[in-house]
């Protein structure tokens, strides 16, 4: 049976500051001048189709440029709570000419496709939505 428990670990190290620990070892600031916790969230989107797309056309072709730009609207709303709303993932990559180049584009729109509609774990999971529980300890 696969693992599918994930989880990550943030300590504060002062006021409005954290680092963020994964199971392998990996470290992340979040706050101050590193990236505030909406950015983590249009990061993870971008960076899981990311993958998904690159993995795939990378086979047939290395990119000459791959740049993923992920953006929304941060809404403020005292009845509903403060949430993003117009998130939008824009891809501009560019293969070389030739027949892999060619191969890589021909799968990209297929790819990026399969990757909002069922790969993406982040990019789903937001669409779907899921109840987030809190424990105090």
């Amino acid at each position: 049976m696969a693992d599918t428990f994930r989880s990550v670990r943030i300590e504060r190290v002062s006021t409005g500051e954290y680092v963020v620990h994964n199971a392998r070892g990996g470290t992340l600031p979040v706050g101050g001048d590193a990236f505030s916790p909406v950015e983590l969230l249009l990061a993870a989107i971008g960076t899981c189709t990311a993958i998904d797309t690159d993995t795939v056309t990378s086979r047939r072709a290395e990119p000459e440029h791959f740049t993923i730009t992920v953006s929304g609207d941060k809404v403020t709303d005292p009845e509903q709570g403060n949430r993003m709303t117009n998130l939008s993932v824009t891809f501009d990559i560019a293969f070389p000419e030739g027949p892999e180049g060619d191969e890589a584009r021909k799968l990209l729109p297929r790819t990026v496709k399969l990757s909002h509609d069922k790969l993406c774990t982040v990019s789903r999971t937001v669409e779907l939505g899921t109840e987030v529980s809190t424990t105090l300890v």
